[in-house]
């Protein structure tokens, strides 16, 4: 769905409105819009083929695709990989030797956003070079009106935009740009369908990443997604585990089911009651050594899914579980839409039905109206927590989003100043609890070599622990008993224990 227009897109420099280019095809984010859901139906096809004269517009052309942001992200690029495949493409990684440029963006913050902006600005000179070169930004990004308009004024090198819901559009939007010479938009502010039989190249044959829900109804007040993912809307139990019975025929040794907010899986069934835990029970009968599953809400993790998790199996002890903040007035604010003391039931049920969880999360600092005393509360929800790990960030605003009419009140220093107090609390936290692991022997996923040493193997636990250790190249992509030797604050070091020279059951 290209937009047509009185004004062609290489003149429209000229002119001050650029709303009038979205008319048709985009929406900007709008909260009171967005939360107007379930208004349409979402369709399940799987009727994706490849028309007959797309499959050959890129033999002998080679294709790149860099990643930002998330799973979903890295679980998209996939599937535009199979497209590109099917469409007679070569994958490469030297921009210098490709035809076709993606950049599958993130706009969960403005660093990644200027990143991809940078990328843009240095890959001009190289569309200068070779005219032919088609340069598309897709993902996340792409779903932002203030982005396209800036791309559209500035960066007239880019050939082509398209969103997260019409990936499947790809081989239009690819034909369409090799035959007009204006730029190609295609941004839906629909939902999205989901489409269940789109080819996917994946990264290696160890782990596999299954999207199982899209999009999120959360709607926190300093969170993009649900603009730019929509609606939740899950896939159908039956496809989900066909594909991981899939990967587990073709050997993979560990399977990440994701989402958005993926405990709210099956939340939109209206013909069943079926969830994550129920879900999760039918992964329990799979032959596959790894099941884990993110990222989870505190809000929709319930105790069916507790259950289910303390029954172990294939099913990991690790758990990714966001709080974001450890006073509840933030949380109102953030419209988290559970307390503190909320979420430390949940983290006490949890521990209680799984002693040995491993818990991570994520943690933001200095959002707007952010006391010292509401800051030293999420201190001291990480020392009541102990978490393993956690992914902290300072509060920066997203435009188009409810935080981003706050007023940002927390000045950059005491927003440093306390994501560095919370940082050397965390690292202590995880530091300790590596040292526990020390002389006792894990079971890891071998991965591959690691990036300082090739010599030196690396992998994660079950518990989500990188482990590295000496051994031979021949046992990457087993799962290996290793005797841990040392800790460091987010490592451990271990000697492979000679017995173990192939896959062991998890």
């Amino acid at each position: 769905m290209k937009e047509s227009g009185d004004v062609p897109v290489k003149d429209m420099k000229d002119h001050k409105d650029y709303a009038s280019y979205f008319q048709s095809t985009y929406q900007p984010p709008s909260l009171k819009d967005a939360k107007k859901r379930g208004k349409e139906a979402v369709k399940i096809l799987k009727d994706y083929d490849l028309e007959e004269d797309l499959k050959r517009i890129g033999v002998g052309k080679k294709f790149y695709i860099r990643t930002y942001g998330c799973q979903m992200n890295e679980h998209d690029t996939e599937v535009m990989a199979g497209i590109f495949t099917e469409m007679g493409y070569e994958p490469t990684t030297d921009v210098q030797e490709a035809n076709v440029i993606l950049l599958n963006t993130c706009a969960i913050r403005e660093n990644a956003e200027n990143k991809v902006f940078g990328e843009l600005g240095h890959l001009k000179p190289l569309k200068l070079e070779k005219p032919d070169l088609l340069i598309g930004v897709c993902g996340c990004m792409s779903q932002e009106e203030s982005v396209v308009t800036k791309i559209l004024q500035t960066y007239d090198q880019v050939d082509m935009i398209f969103g997260t819901h019409n990936i499947h559009r790809l081989p239009q939007i690819i034909k369409e740009a090799y035959l007009s010479k204006e730029m190609v938009v295609e941004v839906w502010s629909k939902e999205g369908d989901i489409v269940e039989n789109l080819p996917r190249v994946r990264k290696g044959n160890i782990q596999g990443w299954v999207n199982i829900m899209y999009g999120c109804d959360k709607f926190c007040t300093y969170c993009i997604v649900p603009y730019t993912r929509g609606k939740e809307r899950s896939r159908r139990p039956e496809d989900i585990i066909e594909e991981v019975r899939h990967l587990a025929r073709n050997g993979y040794q560990e399977v990440t089911l994701l989402g958005q907010n993926v405990n709210a899986y099956g939340k939109d069934f209206e013909d069943m009651e079926y969830g994550l835990g129920d879900l999760m029970d039918e992964m329990r009968k799979i032959d596959i050594p790894r099941v884990r599953f993110t990222t989870s809400h505190p809000r929709d993790f319930d105790d069916h899914l507790i259950e289910v998790l303390a029954k172990g199996g294939n099913l990991v002890e690790h758990i990714h579980l966001p709080v974001q903040h450890g006073n509840s007035e933030i949380l109102k604010l953030m419209a988290r839409k559970y307390t503190r003391e909320h979420y430390m039931e949940l983290v006490g049920k949890i521990k209680q039905a799984i002693p040995h969880a491993a818990l991570t999360t994520d943690i933001i600092v200095g959002f707007p109206n952010e006391t010292e005393e509401q800051f030293e509360e999420t201190l001291s929800l990480v020392k009541e927590v102990q978490y393993d790990a956690a992914y902290t960030f300072i509060y920066s605003p997203r435009e188009g989003t409810p935080a981003a009419k706050m007023i940002d009140n927390v000045p950059l220093e005491v927003k440093k100043e306390r994501l560095q107090r919370l940082n050397a609390t965390l690292n202590e936290i995880s530091l300790s609890k590596n040292e526990a692991y020390i002389d006792s022997v894990v079971e890891v996923l071998v991965e591959g070599e690691s990036k300082k040493n090739p010599d030196v193997l690396t992998g994660h636990t079950s518990s989500n622990k990188v482990v590295n250790f000496r051994g031979p190249k021949h046992l990457i992509g087993t799962i290996v008993k290793v005797h841990v030797t040392d800790a460091k604050t987010w490592t451990l070091r271990g000697n492979l224990l000679e017995e173990t020279a192939g896959v062991i059951e998890g």
